[in-house]
């Protein structure tokens, strides 16, 4: 504590060993020796009526180009694809809706470059500049990708079947697709 009363230094967040997954810890045989919370896939889903809880308006709000924004399919690809490995309830829902939203700019991001390109006309030059697009898209992403680690880590430390496939997967299809006009 300092002299003004402020709290500084101490451990950085996100630093020290990563955890292990439960997978990893039933394969060593548990060696903390702590009880572990196992949670079974089912081999099939059970469908039932209440899967996905509504996505919040301004994940489909219209946007200034009169396209939908598209995060409420992300929103429910998601919570589908966690669903199916018993851990919706465990991921904050506000985690799962600040993914969609990235994932959702990300691809406005892409769209754009294709639509304009890599270069732009600087505002008072008039020289040719990097278009401003490009770093957006690679912020966004990289928040994508921070986003989706931390949704994954708790999946990975909460299921004891190994398993294949995440919503990342599709992506790049789902860019693809809106391009189709």
């Amino acid at each position: 504590m300092a002299r003004d009363g402020t709290a500084r230094g101490g451990p950085r967040a996100g630093s020290g060993r990563k955890s292990k997954a439960l997978t990893e810890k039933i394969e060593s045989g548990n060696p903390g020796g702590r009880k572990l919370k196992v949670m079974e896939l089912p081999d099939t889903p059970e469908l039932k009526g209440e899967d996905v809880p509504d996505p919040k308006d301004y994940l489909s709000a219209k946007q200034k180009n009169g396209s939908d924004l598209g995060a409420d399919e992300v929103f429910k690809e998601t919570w589908l694809w966690l669903k199916e490995r018993g851990c919706e309830k465990l991921v904050s829902t506000q985690l799962i809706e600040q993914y969609a939203m990235s994932v959702a700019r990300w691809l406005q991001c892409e769209q754009a470059i294709s639509d304009y390109g890599f270069l732009a006309k600087h505002p008072t030059t008039g020289a040719a500049c990097a278009s401003p697009y490009v770093a957006m898209s690679q912020q966004y992403m990289k928040q994508v990708n921070q986003v989706w680690f931390q949704i994954f880590q708790i999946v990975k430390e909460n299921c004891s079947v190994e398993f294949q496939g995440t919503p990342q997967d599709d992506m790049m299809e789902r860019l693809l697709r809106s391009r189709k006009g």
